[in-house]
């Protein structure tokens, strides 16, 4: 499993191609929201749950795959980017793992994001 803790992980730009990554694990009818990438890791964010992928090895052939449906999310926090601070941070807590941590650099539809998160945890 992916080390949460770790921030530099998560630093996370916007890349529409990053999803195809987690293509084969998508269900019936979930769709993708956004994706992000880091250096080799990301995160894509579905209709139904944030699937984390970390990226292993030297060749990046192995991968691992979290997945965190909202409806496990017991509370979160949203933070907007401001007019110095262009980095934008998602905190989730999570029944049974604790705190995720997601900052984001640059423009992201964090709030359409956030919309999805409070309907499926609300």
């Amino acid at each position: 499993m992916i080390d949460f803790n770790n921030k530099s992980l998560f630093k996370l730009k916007q890349n529409p191609d990053y999803a195809q990554k987690v293509a084969p694990l998508l269900l019936d009818g979930e769709e993708i929201l956004d994706s992000f990438k880091s250096m080799r890791d990301g995160v894509v964010f579905t209709s139904k749950r944030i699937i984390a992928v970390n990226i292993q090895g030297i060749t990046g052939s192995k991968k691992d795959f979290t997945s965190l449906p909202y409806k496990n999310i017991v509370a979160y926090s949203v933070e907007t980017s401001g007019t110095f601070d262009i980095d934008s941070e998602l905190e989730l807590y999570f029944s049974a793992l604790g705190k995720v941590r997601f900052e984001f650099s640059g423009k992201s539809r964090l709030m359409d994001i956030a919309h999805y998160i409070a309907r499926y945890a609300l």
